[in-house]
């Protein structure tokens, strides 16, 4: 099963992102830590890890802990 980032706005609106898959939950954590700057930057708010169609954890904000 195939792992992806479903990209969502603060009030958890689907929004357009990367379509990035990934063969596990590893290799994508290492993609958002790389990547949630320009993520954050294009207005998206949070994510949320998908494997296929149903949801590993999130939604997970984007922003730094204040």
């Amino acid at each position: 099963m195939e792992y992806r980032w479903r990209y969502e706005d603060s009030a958890g609106a689907e929004q357009q992102g990367p379509a990035q898959t990934f063969e596990d939950q590893q290799e994508a954590e290492l993609w958002l830590a790389d990547s949630w700057v320009e993520l954050l930057d294009s207005g998206i708010e949070q994510v949320t890890l998908l494997e296929g169609e149903q949801p590993v954890y999130g939604p997970m904000s984007l922003h730094s802990p204040e």
